[in-house]
């Protein structure tokens, strides 16, 4: 009887974090990340930086799908082909027919095949020629909001904390005042794989947040999150189905500034 009132009591607090999902999906909330003072949203430049193709899919979804649907002018850069298994080429296919999949247009993706930042754990990044890069695609689209992975990097993947510190480096280095950078807040493995119950933890803690430092972005469209995870035909195997349908990431972002 106990387990079956355990069981029962995660059933409806998962359907309950559902609706309020779909409740989302159809009346999309008013969020503060991005608004001015005023309180009316700005259009924006955001660049968002990853290290592999389906990384946009499987961790960033919820935020490029808020972005997208606000009108906000999303870019991505992907650090490398994913090429581990020998699959760079069809890879970086994937990412953009993922990217079209979450209303990114292709033009507006750079996926890098370079020496320096190749697939593989104990691959070491260069971090300064990163730093570089990303100063660069700032410069040519008038990048004003950056957003990529926390220094732990969601499932700790070296090559997702490699990011990290490149873009921290360029913060630290740039000039550039009025550029923002936001980083994606990895989680304990209880609530990582918590599914939409997350949503609950996520946006307490964003509420909580001192002066705007930390935002909830719900994912208001999560079947086209798994839509454009399903593009990611050679890494699209069964543990990774698990994974988009039971991960917090594929309902819920919560970002945090990563101060100068």
């Amino acid at each position: 009887m106990e387990w079956f009132m355990i069981f029962a009591s995660v059933a409806v607090l998962w359907v309950a974090s559902l609706c309020k999902i779909l409740h989302a999906s159809f009346y999309p909330y008013r969020s503060s990340f991005l608004n001015n003072g005023a309180g009316s949203l700005q259009k924006r430049n955001v660049l968002l930086v990853i290290a592999h193709p389906d990384d946009e899919s499987m961790f960033f979804s919820p935020t490029i799908n808020q972005l997208t649907s606000r009108g906000h002018n999303v870019h991505i850069l992907c650090m490398s082909t994913g090429n581990a298994d020998g699959m760079g080429n069809i890879r970086k296919e994937e990412l953009y027919r993922a990217s079209a999949t979450l209303k990114v247009p292709i033009q507006q993706v750079t996926v890098m095949d370079h020496p320096d930042f190749q697939d593989g754990f104990g691959k070491i990044w260069n971090t300064s020629l990163l730093s570089k890069i990303v100063e660069k695609k700032i410069h040519d689209h008038a990048i004003d909001i950056i957003i990529t992975f926390d220094n732990y990097g969601v499932s700790g993947h070296c090559n997702h904390r490699d990011v990290n510190h490149g873009v921290r480096r360029f913060m630290l280095d740039t000039s550039q005042q009025e550029i923002e950078a936001w980083e994606l807040v990895s989680t304990n493995i209880i609530r990582k794989y918590s599914g939409p119950v997350d949503i609950w933890f996520s946006l307490w803690s964003a509420q909580n947040s001192l002066n705007g430092q930390m935002h909830c972005l719900l994912n208001e469209n999560p079947r086209r999150s798994y839509a454009a995870m399903s593009q990611h035909s050679s890494q699209w195997v069964w543990f990774r189905k698990l994974f988009v349908s039971f991960s917090s990431y594929t309902y819920v972002n919560t970002l945090k500034k990563i101060n100068k």
